[in-house]
């Protein structure tokens, strides 16, 4: 661990603790041989350029793989372990490869030597990394520990650490052995999340919890996080962290020339012993807007990353609650106090002016139109009364209203049971029950592949050319036969 993250350590924010789990997580990456069980994580140095006499592999080439853009050579385990790991780093570079938008042209060899097996007693840390040098060049190495086995996550995680230290050995014709490198956790986890943001491999819904939520971590506290830290604290921290610090590396990735930028950052980045918003304006002139631009993109970012699509509809229970603040009414008194009214109360906005009586349901209106793109279904039809209701309150219109919205009332009560009736009837389904299927939704499915089987009927150009399309769309073993006998790319 660097100087610069020693004086910049992280601690958790009181509010944050409701959100963590009751254990930490002990190690994800870390070696065997060298370290013992009494060293403490965080005390770990940071890897240096250390100059040796030969950089030539001591691996036997009997158990050495070569991965096939061969910068990776794994010795160690069996031949099962060397292939997978020499396929998942190989995946790693090209995931890297992706995000930046560059060719593979590596200089720098990495190594991965596989040591113990599964059973054996865990130590401290699983994997270790270092960097020797000498006249010919540089060259990174991984110690794996197999105790656990060759476990996917943290494989990857120090496979890409050793990627980007890699980036800043590129172009150096030497580095000094005395200045720690510093490849921080927040670059590392944000490029896997930026990676697996893209893949459809993570969740939308933690980015709108952060967003909603503040999060448990501010900018400070990404850039602080060394790896010590970040190995000891507990898992809902760690996922926190992982997708703050995805929407962070999102954010830059999308700034104007984004990816020049983080070609460039990540080259400078290992060597690097200043301020990290310096390092970051550098590359990323737009943040120079403003002292706090990149907080801001940052805080776009996991909104915009939190917005959920049309198409996705809400629960029922998600439904009701979005409802119950949509349906309040807000106005300012003439001192300027704003006054929300919930449903319960909705009869004071009458005696009020007709201007500000308006004013105070536009905005519920807008909310409910807003909630009907992706409320639960049933519930679009109560949307259109409680939207009729609001029209007749704007006018003064109140001879039924009380009685309406008791009617609604009831309505919502009822659906709600109905859905936790549902849930708690599929639960005990499949806990009791759920052995094999039932046939009773065959004439179901039946149904839908007859449909699906039918020929369209309309016959006018627009038609024509979706029909040439939907092979596109299909399963594999569908398009076989039919996918080539179109004329796809005619004119109409």
């Amino acid at each position: 661990m660097s100087a610069r993250s020693r004086e910049n350590s992280w601690r958790m924010k009181p509010s944050s603790k409701r959100y963590v789990a009751a254990f930490h997580l002990l190690v994800i990456m870390l070696s065997g041989a060298n370290l013992s069980a009494q060293e403490s994580i965080a005390d770990q140095p940071a890897p240096r350029a250390v100059p040796i006499e030969d950089l030539g592999p001591k691996f036997d080439k009997d158990k050495t793989v070569i991965s096939h853009t061969e910068q990776f050579k794994i010795s160690g385990g069996d031949p099962g372990a060397r292939g997978t790991a020499a396929n998942l780093a190989e995946e790693t570079k090209e995931e890297l490869l992706r995000l930046t938008l560059e060719k593979d042209e590596w200089k720098v060899p990495i190594f991965v030597e596989m040591v113990g097996m599964q059973g054996d007693p865990v130590p401290l840390r699983l994997t270790v990394l270092n960097i020797w040098y000498n006249e010919n060049g540089y060259q990174v190495k991984i110690l794996l520990n197999l105790s656990r086995g060759l476990r996917k996550e943290p494989f990857k995680r120090a496979v890409m650490s050793a990627l980007l230290y890699t980036r800043g050995l590129q172009e150096a014709d030497e580095v000094d052995s005395d200045i720690p490198l510093s490849v921080p956790p927040w670059i590392v986890e944000g490029l896997r999340e930026a990676t697996a943001w893209r893949l459809k491999q993570t969740d939308r819904r933690l980015y709108d919890a952060l967003f909603q939520h503040g999060g448990l971590f501010q900018l400070g506290d990404l850039f602080a996080m060394g790896d010590g830290e970040f190995e000891t604290i507990d898992a809902a921290s760690k996922a926190a962290f992982k997708v703050s610090a995805g929407a962070l590396v999102m954010a830059l990735l999308e700034q104007p020339d984004g990816k020049n930028g983080i070609r460039g950052f990540l080259s400078e980045l290992p060597a690097y012993q200043g301020e990290m918003p310096v390092l970051l304006r550098r590359h990323f002139p737009d943040l120079n807007l403003s002292q706090t631009s990149l907080a801001k993109w940052w805080a776009l970012q996991l909104a915009n990353k939190g917005t959920a699509p049309l198409t996705e509809s809400m629960s029922v229970v998600k439904t009701e609650q979005v409802l119950v603040e949509a349906l309040k009414l807000r106005y300012h008194d003439a001192e300027g106090i704003l006054y929300e009214i919930p449903l319960a109360d909705w009869m004071q906005v009458v005696g009020l002016e007709e201007v500000e009586r308006v004013d105070s349901v536009r905005l519920a209106q807008d909310d409910l139109l807003r909630l009907s793109y992706r409320c639960f279904p049933s519930y679009r039809s109560l949307l259109l009364e409680y939207q009729a209701l609001l029209a007749d309150l704007a006018e003064g219109n109140t001879e039924d209203l009380a009685r309406s919205l008791e009617t609604l009332s009831e309505t919502r009560q009822t659906m709600v049971m109905k859905a936790d009736r549902a849930r708690d009837f599929l639960d005990w389904f499949e806990i009791t029950r759920a052995r094999e299927t039932s046939g009773a939704f065959d004439d179901y499915l039946s149904l839908k592949a007859r449909l699906k089987a039918r020929k369209n009927p309309r016959q006018d150009e627009m038609s024509k050319y979706l029909d040439r399309l939907d092979p596109l769309f299909a399963l594999p073993e569908e398009t076989q036969s039919s996918f080539f006998n179109n004329d796809l790319f005619s004119p109409f």
